[in-house]
Formats: C-alpha cells, structure tokens, sequence
C-alpha cells in the first residue's frame, strides 16, 4: 500500500459478511468499529467476530476503532485485539488527554490513532499528538464535536478542523484524514466538502460505504495541472540550489520543493 492512505472505510463489527466485503471494497484501510456502529447488546459479539476474523493477517491495512476507553468494554476490546496480527492499528475514540494514549499504549505496540470528538480534546490537540511515539496519527470525530460543540453549520467547525491539522504537524504526524460525509447518496456534497478539506490541510478522508471511495480519492489526487507544476519545480530545484524565480514569475523556495515532492508522491497511485 501506498504510504498516503487516502480513504479509510469504516464497517461494524458485528457485521462480518459487511467486513468480508469491505475487504474488497478498494479502501487503503479498512476499520471495523466496535464503538458507535455496535448496539451495546451486540458488543461483546462484535469483538469476538472482529478478533475471529484478525487471528490472521489481512489483504488490506485493519484497523479497530475500540470502545471509549471510559466505557465498560473498552479493556476487553484492548485485551482481545491489541496483539493479534491481522490488527495494523487501533483507533482510540474520544480521547481528551494525552495521559490515555500513554495508559494504552503501554499495553500494545501496536500503532494508535486518537480521534478528537470534545472541546476538551480540541484544547488539547498538541498534547494528545504529542503523546507517544506510537501515536500515529489523529484526526476528528465531527458528530459528537459537533453535539458537544452546539455548531449548526459547517462553518463553526473550521477552527476546531485547522488546529487538527497545525497540532498533527507540530507533532510530526501525517496531514489528518478528514471526518465521515454522513450522506451515503451526496456524491456531489461528498466532493465539495473533500476539496475545502484538501484546501484545510487535510489528506484523506474516511467513508461509510464503499460509493464514496472513489470520490475521495478523486478529491485528493493531483490534477494534470498540479502534477505539471510540480514536476516543472523540482526540474528547476535540480539545475540551481536555493530560492529562485521560475520563467513565468513563481516563486519557489525549499517549501515549496518539498510541497511538489509530496504531489508527486501521490500521483504515484495512479
């Protein structure tokens, strides 16, 4: 797989014939969710199917986004799945502080990933990046942000997207995929809101059904003409060191070299 997952399916655990197929679907990485998809009677049912199904290494990238770590489920969830070797991460939802990446990460050297879904999380972004070098990456949970948060547009939760993206590169961590687009048939909306995501800083972004794969991709792939811009810099960063002018007036310093190398990186999915 490539190094810049850009799609993450998300598919509940206790529906394994739905985790059979969206090991197929196409997604860099699957995650099969024990939290928000799982009645709480199905619980239990879910982690035995999930931890059956990962006794073995997978065909895809799978990660397991446990239960809250302050829910009644969520050390039986760790116990089960953290050491199993079809398991490439573990997804931590609603964490608030850095201490519990720490407090999980002790148990499991297996990669985390934390999902930021309080104002209490947002505050502590950095710190929670920061946290272990196990962590591996962040990103939000927008529908209990948005709940906790009372946003009734899209737009209050633009400071709370960027201080995501500015704390998972402060930490050294990879750009955040973006939240969940809820409506499985606005392909259009899908887009839309993917292309403000890629403007925020944004790399990817997670899906409920397998429709929306190749929309995000699409959104997060270079064009033709970002391709050709990039390819024209590093041509020129290759016959003369440091910050220069390119023929048509454009400015181009190490950042923006290293910005091309990334474009690049990406069109290599094609």
């Amino acid at each position: 797989m490539t190094s810049f997952p850009l799609t993450w399916l998300y598919v509940p655990g206790d529906r394994p014939h739905v985790v059979a197929k969206a090991l197929a679907a196409g997604a860099d990485v699957v995650v099969i969710d024990l939290e928000d998809a799982v009645a709480p009677d199905r619980k239990e049912y879910a982690r035995d199917a999930t931890a059956e199904r990962l006794g073995e290494p997978q065909r895809v990238p799978v990660h397991v986004r446990v239960n809250a770590l302050d829910a009644p489920w969520a050390a039986a969830d760790l116990t089960a799945l953290a050491a199993l070797p079809g398991v490439s991460g573990l997804r931590l939802p609603k964490v608030t502080s850095a201490g519990q990446v720490r407090q999980v990460a002790v148990g499991t050297a297996r990669p985390l990933y934390a999902l930021l879904e309080s104002a209490l999380a947002i505050e502590h972004a950095y710190a929670i990046a920061a946290a272990h070098p196990s962590l591996r990456g962040i990103s939000l949970g927008e529908a209990d942000l948005r709940a906790d948060l009372g946003v009734r547009a899209d737009a209050g939760l633009d400071w709370p997207r960027s201080r995501v993206v500015v704390a998972a590169r402060a930490a050294g961590l990879p750009p955040p995929p973006q939240s969940v687009h809820p409506d499985i048939r606005d392909l259009d909306g899908l887009a839309a809101s993917c292309a403000r995501g890629r403007a925020l800083g944004f790399l990817g972004r997670a899906a409920i059904h397998p429709r929306q794969l190749p929309v995000i991709e699409r959104a997060y792939l270079p064009t033709p003409a970002e391709l050709e811009h990039a390819e024209t810099i590093l041509k020129a960063a290759a016959t003369e060191q440091g910050a220069q002018a390119l023929p048509d007036g454009r400015f181009i310093d190490a950042a923006v070299v290293a910005a091309a190398q990334r474009t690049l990186s990406l069109a290599c999915r094609r």
